[in-house]
C-alpha cells in the first residue's frame, strides 16, 4: 500500500480495500535519503492500525540496496539504508522488513554470499536489541540475484554470526520463474520440502501471493494477478488451505487498479479459494 500523505495513509488505504494485513515501504522506494518520521507520524501510524483492524504490517526494503554489492560505495548506502529501515520499523514497531539478498554483480555466488552476511552482520551490529526481523525474499533469480535455490538461502542464514533474527518471506512468482513448479500436488509438497531441508520451515515469516507472467523457471520476476497467469489458481489453493502457514502474513504486489478494483478482485478471488 503506498505510503503517500503519510505513512499512516497506508493503513487507510489497506481498510478501504479490505485488507487484513499491509506490507508498506518506510520511505520512498527509490531514493536512499529522507527525513526521520517526526513523533505525530508515528503516533498517527500507531492510531490508524488501530482503527484500521489491521491486525498485522510487514515493511519491505528499497528497491536500490544491493547487500551482496562488490562497489564499496553502493555497499557503504546499501548497508546504512537497510540500518535506516530497521529503525524506521522498530519506531512503527512493524515487526518484519522484507528484504532481497542481493546480487553478486559479477563476483560469483560464493562471495556473493559472503558479502551478504557480512552485510548482514554489520546492520545487526548497529541495531542491538531491536524486535525487528530481517525476513529474507527468494527471488526469481533474474540476473546475478542470489537466493533463488532455497540451498542459496539457507547458505546466507549459516553464515550469518546473528541469524537468529533471520526469517522468510516466500514470492509464489519468484519460487516458480526460479524452477518450483507448485502446480501439481506433488511439486508443492515437493518445493516445501526441499525448503524446510535447506531452511527450515519455522523461518517461513511471509508469503507474497503473486501469479506469474512468464512461465516455470524463466528466472524473470513479472507478477500477475491471481488466476491468470501461468501459476493458476490451485497453488494458491493449497498455500491459502495449508494449515502449516495459517496466520502468516500473505501480501498481493500486483497493480492495484482503478481505485483499488484489480486488488479488490484479488482480495476476492483468495477469500473464495478457502475452504
Amino acid at each position: 500500500m503506498s505510503i503517500a500523505g503519510g505513512v499512516s495513509q497506508a493503513l487507510v488505504r489497506g481498510r478501504d480495500a479490505g485488507c487484513e494485513c499491509v506490507q508498506i515501504f518506510t520511505k520512498s522506494s527509490r531514493q536512499w535519503a529522507a527525513k526521520p518520521y517526526a513523533q505525530h507520524e508515528i503516533a498517527a501510524f500507531r492510531a490508524a492500525q488501530k482503527e484500521s483492524g489491521i491486525k498485522l504490517v510487514v515493511a519491505h526494503d528499497s528497491y536500490l540496496v544491493n547487500l551482496g554489492a562488490t562497489d564499496a560505495a553502493l555497499r557503504k548506502k546499501s548497508v546504512a539504508g537497510v540500518i535506516d529501515e530497521l529503525e524506521r520499523c522498530e519506531q512503527l514497531e512493524v515487526p518484519l522488513l522484507i528484504a532481497h539478498p542481493g546480487a553478486h554483480v559479477g563476483a560469483g555466488e560464493e562471495a556473493g554470499i559472503k558479502n551478504i552476511a557480512l552485510a548482514l552482520d554489520e546492520a545487526h551490529a548497529a541495531c542491538p536489541g531491536y524486535r525487528v526481523k530481517i525476513a529474507l525474499e527468494i527471488t526469481a533469480g533474474q540476473g546475478s540475484n542470489l537466493g533463488y535455490k532455497f540451498a542459496q538461502m539457507g547458505q546466507i542464514i549459516d553464515a550469518v554470526k546473528d541469524n537468529g533474527r533471520l526469517r522468510l518471506c516466500f514470492d509464489t512468482e519468484h519460487a516458480f520463474a526460479a524452477g518450483y513448479d507448485l502446480r501439481g500436488d506433488e511439486g508443492y509438497e515437493a518445493t516445501f520440502a526441499e525448503l524446510d531441508e535447506h531452511v527450515g520451515l519455522e523461518l517461513l515469516a511471509a508469503f507474497h501471493i503473486n501469479d506469474s507472467m512468464k512461465p516455470l523457471n524463466s528466472r524473470v520476476d513479472r507478477h500477475e494477478h491471481i488466476g491468470k497467469g501461468h501459476l493458476g489458481l490451485e497453488p494458491f489453493r493449497r498455500i491459502v488451505n495449508d494449515p502449516r502457514f495459517a496466520g502468516l502474513p500473505m501480501c498481493l504486489e500486483t497493480e492495484p487498479g482503478p481505485e483499488m478494483q484489480d486488488i479488490m478482485a484479488d482480495l476476492r478471488q483468495l477469500h473464495e479459494l478457502l475452504r
